[in-house]
This record gives structure tokens, sequence and C-alpha cells, in this order.
């Protein structure tokens, strides 16, 4: 697996090593993506917070049927742990980003990762949200842009977690509209932000079901801090106008040396 990485410069030799942000990408990507687009550099660097990308699937294995369509296989891994058998070899985001991935980055270089935020686009936020949930405690900071909120009420959630997990059923495990109204962990705060002029939520194509997650934290009583953008839609200029915004609200809670 690939991912990208970036250590800002200490802001004296003295000091602490940074916070780890965890950046998540959407459907179709690689870790190149939100590293090239998302312009987070400087902000990061400001902030004194490490950032990783991680990839969106597993890469190198021949799958049949993982490459023939966007939404599903090949840079659509969903961020969980595949249980079918044709995936459950090689499919196991969940892991990769909970277990393996910080152990890697803790080793090879100078950052804190117990002290981890985690945030994504798209299916990146959906995987931001759901690890969150179902790893109470990990990440003590959490956002999202346009996330798939609701994965097992759209096409997209459906395809995957029937083709990953065997039902939609299995993927209620996975959807932080169902994670939420039972999580009994600390309440980390979370800030989302959603383009209200986005495709992907109109009445005839709604993938993100943005409702469906607010209403359920409201009801759970869960801190959430959503903003609906006038104008933006789904892209990186999207990401780019907000991005500024996503890493200050980590760095505070982090406590990296703004």
């Amino acid at each position: 697996m690939t991912f990208s990485v970036f250590i800002p410069e200490p802001p004296k030799r003295t000091s602490p090593p940074p916070p780890v942000l965890y950046f998540l990408s959407g459907l179709t990507c690689t870790d190149q993506n939100a590293k090239e687009k998302a312009a987070v550099f400087e902000h990061a660097a400001k902030a004194h917070i490490a950032i990783v990308w991680p990839d969106t699937s597993a890469r190198g294995v021949e799958i049949a049927g993982q490459d023939d369509s966007y939404d599903f296989g090949s840079g659509a891994g969903f961020y969980l742990d595949a249980t079918t058998e044709a995936y459950s070899k090689h499919y196991n985001m969940e892991t990769y980003i909970t277990e393996e991935l910080p152990d890697v980055v803790s080793q090879l270089f100078r950052v804190d990762t117990a002290r981890a935020g985690i945030t994504g686009h798209s299916m990146g936020g959906h995987g931001a949200l759901s690890l969150h949930f179902k790893h109470p405690g990990m990440y003590k900071s959490v956002s999202a842009f346009a996330p798939i909120s609701n994965p097992t009420q759209c096409n997209w959630g459906i395809k995957a977690f029937t083709g990953y997990l065997g039902s939609v059923e299995a993927g209620k495990a996975h959807d932080a509209t169902e994670l939420v109204a039972t999580y009994a962990g600390p309440q980390v705060p979370i800030l989302v932000d959603q383009g209200a002029a986005d495709a992907w939520v109109t009445a005839e194509h709604d993938q993100l079901r943005a409702k469906h997650f607010t209403t359920a934290c409201a009801k759970a009583k869960y801190p959430l801090n959503f903003r609906m953008q006038p104008g933006y839609g789904h892209d990186y200029y999207f990401v780019q106008t907000f991005v500024a915004d996503h890493v200050q609200f980590h760095a505070r809670n982090l406590g990296a040396a703004m």
C-alpha cells in the first residue's frame, strides 16, 4: 500500500512531535488526489500538524470485477474490512487505517500518533465518521467534507456493502448515521462542511444523506457543527475553500503548536 505524508518544520528545535491528521480520499482516488488538490500544505505548516494520505483500496491484486466500475473495487474500498470471499483477503482498509498505517508512520516519522485526528472527502468523509464511531477514543478530532453520511440508504453504499460484506444489513456497522445512535464513547467534536449546490445531494441523486446524519446526531445529543455552504459543489474547489478551517479545527483539538 502506498501512502503520502507531510511533516511540518518544527517551530523550535525543542518542539514536540506534531500530531497527525489522517486525510481519507473519495471514490476513484489514490493517496495523490487530496494531497495535490486540497491545498492543505501551507495551513498544515502554520498549524504544525502532520498529514497522512492513505490510498483508498488494495492495489496490485487481481480480483474479477474490481475494475468494472468507479464506485466499487479499485479506488472504492469504503474503509471497511471485507468479509465476502473475493475481497476478504486484500480489502481490509479499516484494519489498515486504524492499526497498520499508524504503526508504520510512528516508526518512520517523528510524529505523535497518540494525538490523531481524521478527516475525509465524500467516501473519505464516510470513512472519517464511521471509523471514529467504531473506534471510540482513537481520534481526538473529526471532520468531513461532503461525507456519505448514511451509506445503507444510498446506491453507493448499498453496492459496496453488498459486495464487500454480503448484505446491506451488515453495512449498518459501518454507517455513521446508524452508529451515532448507539455510540457511548468520548464525544469528540465533529465539523462537517457540505456544498449546497452539490449534485449528489439533489432529490434525484442523494447519495450523501446529510439530513439523516444531522437528525441522528441531534437525537443522540452528539456535538456536531454542520455547515451548509451556499453555491459550492462536490469538487476540490469546495475542499480548498474550507480546508484551512478544518486544519485549524484539528490543530486546536489536538493541541498543535500553532
